[in-house]
């Protein structure tokens, strides 16, 4: 079950930490956008980024669908900060649930990155 939003505000849902499951998480990153989106948000450290930082190579309604994948299965949190969509990893939820994982999974497409 989701965490709802309150009604007529700005926080958008996220799934509690016990509600992330391995197979959302997964399909969430099989994407080359979302997969791409994840890897600028571990290089950023830690920190925020917000949604018109990032520069992909698709519409803006297919950015904001690749977005909400991210953060209906776990993978980011959004938050806004005034007009800003703020976005950052939930990787201390991930490493928490399934440990490793996502280093592993970012290690391996910097490796097929550098041999594409």
């Amino acid at each position: 079950m989701t965490i709802s939003a309150p009604a007529g505000s700005r926080d958008l849902p996220h799934p509690a930490c016990e509600e992330i499951r391995l197979e959302g998480v997964l399909h969430a990153l099989s994407d080359p956008m979302r997969l791409r989106i994840v890897r600028e948000l571990a290089a950023a450290g830690g920190g925020e980024l917000s949604c018109s930082q990032f520069e992909l190579p698709v519409t803006k309604s297919t950015t904001t669908h690749h977005f909400r994948v991210l953060r209906e299965s776990g993978v980011i949190r959004q938050i806004y900060r005034g007009t800003a969509k703020m976005n950052c990893l939930r990787g201390d939820d991930l490493d928490g649930l399934f440990p490793g994982l996502l280093d592993a999974l970012l290690a391996a497409a910097d490796r097929q990155s550098r041999l594409a």
